[in-house]
């Protein structure tokens, strides 16, 4: 059964579509390689923690003595090559689970030092950067400093190993993703010698890492290469498409229990939060969420390999190796960036007859669109595709459950700009 004339696509996108899957065949094996390992070690990490049907039982009220809780942090621990893990299912978002770590391990005095440049949009409120205050960590007397990248992009190593040593902070923050930035994401091996320049210069400080979408790109993580902490959302790569809501914090047994204590109360800490039946949704994307993380980096692989075909700059190129699942595509003014967005809806399981609008998005300093027709609202391990709308008129796309439909809403969001006349302009 031909499916495509249901899709309406175009002969030359679909002749485009058959050569950027041949052209990168070998990035998508190697994909499947990266998969392939880290679907064993999530289901070594299952096996060694003893997960049980019993773990998928609902707690209520302080939730004292919830097994599933605490072998679910167990699991993800293991997977992510940390000591130990605090993974909530009332976690509201990445940006909270790195805001309870921040507040968890800073204190009135402390320094943080972010060695990635400007840190991601939301948390810029967070530090105290923009916004009002409302109990930001500059107003609790946390003082923010930070090392801007170089101007290809890439960290500044002397200038971090200099700030670092006359700092002396309390934290060095590494944003491994690039956000909405076209600077290029972190590997684990770049995360690591930052760390290691850093500890040599300040033996004491705390190494965080805001890992979200970086999760199951590689076979290991920042935590297993030197990191103290890190943090990212259950919505994205590690919940695996299945999570409906949550967050972690994976690290250092002593750091994860002063966060604990920052979410709940000092004292009770981790002992109490019932899970209210989501145990069950939180095992099971865990054990997916390397596979599906494989399938979005397909879906990227390909987006640009399609998008190169037509002219465009892509970030990474689809020949390029990968630190996490985002894809950049420079759609060079507004109106290709608007008509991109719309395709990508048409291609979502939920929602596909709606038309996204750039709309005044709170914590954002200009209007953003955003194509998300997810099962989960807001989940950007399901395909999405979002922007500013700002120069350099760049899109940010991740996710994909499947590369198969993947694959598919990267070929209509070519086809939208198509028929508005401007695919390749």
């Amino acid at each position: 059964m031909n499916l495509y004339p249901y899709f309406k696509i175009d002969d030359s996108i679909k002749k485009a579509a058959d050569h950027a899957l041949q052209e990168a065949n070998q990035q998508l094996n190697e994909i499947e390689k990266t998969t392939d390992y880290n679907q064993q070690k999530m289901l070594a990490a299952f096996l060694e923690s003893g997960v049980s049907e019993s773990h998928f039982a609902a707690s209520t009220g302080y939730g004292y003595g919830d097994r599933g809780r605490e072998v679910l942090d167990q699991v993800y621990a293991r997977a992510l090559g940390a000591e130990d893990a605090l993974v909530r299912h009332n976690f509201v978002s990445g940006t909270h689970a790195l805001t309870v770590a921040l507040f968890g391990v800073l204190r009135p005095g402390d320094t943080m030092l972010c060695v990635t440049g400007l840190p991601y949009d939301t948390l810029q409120s967070v530090i105290g950067l923009t916004g009002d205050g409302n109990g930001s960590l500059k107003e609790f007397g946390i003082r923010y400093e930070q090392v801007d990248l170089t101007p290809d992009g890439k960290p500044d190593l002397p200038a971090i190993a200099k700030r670092t040593h006359e700092l002396q902070p309390k934290m060095v923050y590494i944003q491994r993703s690039r956000g909405y930035n076209l600077r290029p994401s972190l590997f684990v091996e770049e995360i690591e010698e930052i760390i290691r320049i850093c500890k040599r210069q300040a033996p004491n400080c705390i190494a965080m890492v805001d890992n979200c979408y970086g999760e199951f790109v590689e076979k290991e993580e920042p935590t297993s290469h030197g990191a103290d902490l890190m943090a990212g959302s259950l919505i994205k790569n590690p919940g695996g498409g299945i999570a409906p809501t949550g967050g972690y914090i994976a690290g250092g047994k002593d750091l994860v229990e002063s966060c604990a204590y920052r979410l709940t109360t000092p004292g009770t800490g981790r002992e109490i939060g019932c899970t209210l039946g989501h145990n069950r949704e939180l095992f099971m994307g865990a054990f997916h969420a390397p596979h599906v993380t494989g399938e979005a980096l397909k879906t990227a692989v390909f987006t640009s390999a399609l998008f190169s075909q037509f002219g465009y700059e892509t970030s990474p190129r689809w020949d390029e190796p990968r630190a996490d699942i985002i894809q950049t595509l420079l759609l060079r003014n507004e109106k290709s960036l608007i008509a991109f967005c719309q395709g990508v809806q048409k291609g979502a399981p939920v929602d596909a007859f709606v038309t996204p609008e750039p709309w005044d998005m709170p914590g954002y300093d200009s209007k953003v669109i955003m194509a998300a027709g997810a099962f989960t609202l807001g989940a950007s391990i399901e395909l999405s595709a979002d922007a500013p709308l700002r120069a350099p008129w760049a899109a940010w796309m991740q996710g994909a459950l499947n590369f198969h439909s993947g694959r598919l809403g990267a070929m209509l969001a070519a086809q939208s700009m198509l028929e508005q006349g401007l695919l390749g302009k």
